[in-house]
């Protein structure tokens, strides 16, 4: 029997360095979602491509309030977010099994609306045990993730400076994003629609929580950054606008934003990592031997 067993495992590795693809394929992407016995979440995949993007964080320049510069960003791989926020079933079969903070009393537990006022640290609770549950890792996006993924949803916040007035700037952004609410209760999934890429309600009245942290930073008279400095304890939402959020607060209406208008509700979707070259092999061995 062992040597039965160390034949197998030479011929597999050798058909594994020969080429990856000799072995069993992956079902759908998901390399161990049914061997754990979790359902995995429905996911859309996101192409490779450019975007212009406003940089998050707060700038200044020559002692006063600066707009954030507009770069370009890249993604040479694509990378897979979930068609809609973790919904309230979800993330409460997370609290009974002991791993995430119970939601509080008054969100309505429904397979079909989010999970709302979350914290950032509830979150990445929920992230962990996700993962966990389904043998893949799931985690929080950067903001220039979501806000790729977003495309057409993604909100520029960029303010022109008035350096005469400088509270023009702070009346045109409340303005603005006194507009931008959706209403306060969160609403059913697809209430918001579709954007381009496939993904539901973005933009709508739940912001959702990103893994970016709020940065200060200082420019120069040429308007490159010279010195930034983070702080990850306010972490990025994003919704109809960017809003920076205390990372232990749930509910931002009572406190706790950052900067700008309170986001009226605060949950999350997850991105799901790409596992690594040597997982998809082991992923590949275990589901040979079990079928010998």
């Amino acid at each position: 029997m062992l040597l039965a067993f160390k034949i197998k495992l030479a011929l597999a590795c050798a058909a594994g360095l020969a080429g990856p693809l000799a072995l069993a394929p992956l079902a759908g992407g998901l390399h161990s979602a049914a061997e754990a016995g979790y359902p995995a979440p429905a996911l859309v995949e996101i192409a490779r491509g450019t975007m212009a993007y406003r940089e998050s964080g707060d700038f200044t320049r020559k002692g006063q309030q600066s707009d954030a510069p507009l770069t370009t960003i890249r993604f040479d791989r694509p990378f897979a977010i979930m068609k809609t926020e973790v919904s309230a079933t979800d993330y409460q079969a997370c609290v009974d099994d002991r791993a995430c903070r119970a939601l509080d009393r008054d969100v309505a537990i429904a397979i079909d609306l989010p999970a709302v006022q979350v914290s950032w640290h509830d979150a990445v609770a929920y992230a962990a045990w996700l993962s966990r549950k389904t043998g893949d890792t799931y985690r929080l996006p950067t903001d220039t993730e979501w806000a790729y993924a977003a495309g057409s949803r993604f909100r520029d916040d960029g303010i022109a400076v008035d350096t005469q007035d400088p509270s023009r700037r702070w009346i045109e952004r409340y303005e603005r994003e006194q507009g931008a609410s959706g209403g306060q209760q969160p609403q059913r999934f697809g209430s918001f629609g579709v954007n381009e890429n496939g993904l539901a309600d973005l933009a709508g009245n739940v912001w959702e929580w990103t893994s970016t942290c709020f940065t200060r930073n200082v420019r120069d008279d040429a308007g490159r950054t010279i010195k930034s400095y983070a702080n990850c304890g306010v972490r990025i939402a994003e919704g109809a606008h960017r809003a920076y959020v205390s990372d232990f607060i749930r509910d931002a209406r009572a406190g706790g934003c950052a900067a700008g208008t309170p986001p009226n509700n605060l949950g999350f979707r997850l991105v799901r990592e790409q596992p690594s070259w040597t997982d998809r092999m082991a992923s590949r061995l275990k589901a040979t031997f079990r079928s010998s």
